[in-house]
């Protein structure tokens, strides 16, 4: 059970976090093709200041895209009964329940949907095509499995978090399919961050040399 107020404040905090980390996977995956592609120019191209720009132009667009969406969702009128077919409020099942128009929150959840979704995912995908174009110029297949080691972590993440996000969201409200919807819902909302500091930490020496001592 939980209220009105508090199922909008977590409507906030999940979309926040959803949107931040699509631009961080992307910004993350600029990273690579700098140190991959332009390895003499990645001090200088990615310094301090940069970095700190790029962070704070992730979190301001993550709330302003999340303070949007939720500010329309809160002026909607819930007639009842109010069951969210989820096991936490997000945008998708909450706008199920609205027994007033959800027509503007679903046009700009899809505007969301292709500026930050598709828009983040098709720059991952750049990304890796040049990496991967530079990957295949390097001479020998140890400096290329170097290479591609440095991006693994990150491809796995942006596999299982795009995968999910995409197959929840491209779908209309209307077309919701409430039992289907849960276990991808856990995925993207429990299981991927959660995984998160795993798939990251595996590359780390001190972790896979106390990881092997343990086996």
């Amino acid at each position: 059970t939980i209220s009105f107020e508090g199922c909008v404040a977590q409507l906030y905090i999940f979309t926040f976090s959803g949107s931040t980390e699509l631009i961080l996977l992307t910004v993350m995956s600029y990273d690579r093709y700098l140190a991959i592609c332009r390895p003499l120019h990645y001090v200088s191209m990615m310094s301090k200041g940069t970095c700190i720009t790029l962070m704070a132009g992730v979190w301001g667009i993550g709330t302003v895209n999340s303070l949007i969406n939720t500010l329309l969702v809160a002026q909607l009128d819930f007639c009842g009964p109010n069951l969210v077919q989820n096991f936490l409020c997000e945008i998708p099942p909450v706008l199920a329940l609205s027994c007033s128009s959800t027509y503007l929150s679903e046009i700009m959840v899809y505007t969301a949907d292709i500026i930050l979704g598709m828009g983040n995912f098709l720059l991952v995908i750049l990304s890796y095509c040049l990496i991967i174009i530079t990957i295949l110029k390097i001479q020998g297949s140890e400096g290329k499995w170097k290479a591609f080691s440095t991006c693994s972590s990150h491809l796995a993440v942006v596999g299982l978090f795009y995968s999910s996000i995409i197959y929840t969201y491209i779908q209309p409200t209307s077309a919701l399919l409430e039992k289907k919807n849960k276990p991808v819902s856990i995925m993207y909302a429990l299981v991927t961050p959660t995984v998160n500091p795993l798939i990251y930490s595996l590359r780390n020496k001190v972790i896979k040399a106390a990881f092997c001592e343990f086996v």
